[in-house]
């Protein structure tokens, strides 16, 4: 009997090892758990981002060390610095106009050369032809475009650029018509500029089948004429 009880006893006391092992284990498992879910949250937080469309592929750009995109705010500067390459046009304001005579000898026909000086504060681009009249005393002349084609020009400050204009000497020994001044409109502008006739004082009669005075682009003639 001594013996059965000893066994008894010593079962008893493996069956309590053996129940604290398995509670033990289970607490493990409980305190384990909650372990999980921040591991989850942490790896997770770039979606989060991209939902709420923070620095997203969208966007066009990376991400810096913050999250944000990098890629938005370079594309808009771009656009703005190709604007404001732009010269805009020259302004008749802007503008010193000048006529003097450019006849050289032995030319068949005389010529005056007018330049167009920029005397504004900035750059300024001009090209096409100016409206050119004549006054006279048998009333406005105006003169006709030669057709040649017309650079394109930007004018820093300070800067010239000149036309010529061509018409007949009077050769008929008449009077002729009586030329008493000049009026210029550079192109794209509706301002004219009034000037003194620096050419010969007189021009033929013509039969009225069209202008004898011509006018040539922008940029079509020198200083020399």
């Amino acid at each position: 009997m001594r013996v059965q009880k000893l066994t008894f006893a010593a079962l008893a006391i493996a069956a309590g090892l053996t129940l604290t092992a398995c509670q033990s284990d289970d607490d493990g498992k409980g305190q384990s758990a909650p372990s999980s879910p921040p591991s989850v949250s942490s790896s997770g937080g770039g979606h989060g981002s991209d939902s709420s469309g923070a620095g997203g592929s969208d966007q066009g750009g990376g991400k810096d060390s913050a999250g944000k995109g990098s890629g938005g705010q370079g594309a808009a500067a771009g656009t703005g610095s190709k604007e404001s390459g732009k010269a805009a046009k020259c302004r008749t304001d802007e503008l010193q106009i000048t006529a003097k005579d450019g006849t050289i000898d032995g030319d068949s026909d005389g010529t005056v050369v007018v330049e167009l000086k920029n005397r504004g504060g900035r750059s300024c681009a001009i090209s096409g032809y100016a409206g050119v009249d004549l006054k006279t005393n048998a009333g406005s002349l105006s003169a006709k475009r030669t057709g040649e084609q017309a650079p394109s020009t930007v004018l820093k400050a300070g800067q010239s650029t000149f036309f010529g204009i061509n018409y007949p000497f009077n050769k008929s020994g008449g009077s002729g018509i009586r030329v008493t001044g000049l009026l210029v409109t550079p192109p794209s502008e509706t301002k004219t500029v009034s000037l003194p006739w620096p050419g010969a004082a007189t021009l033929p009669i013509t039969d009225g089948s069209g202008s004898p005075v011509k006018v040539g682009p922008i940029g079509s003639a020198g200083q020399g004429g």
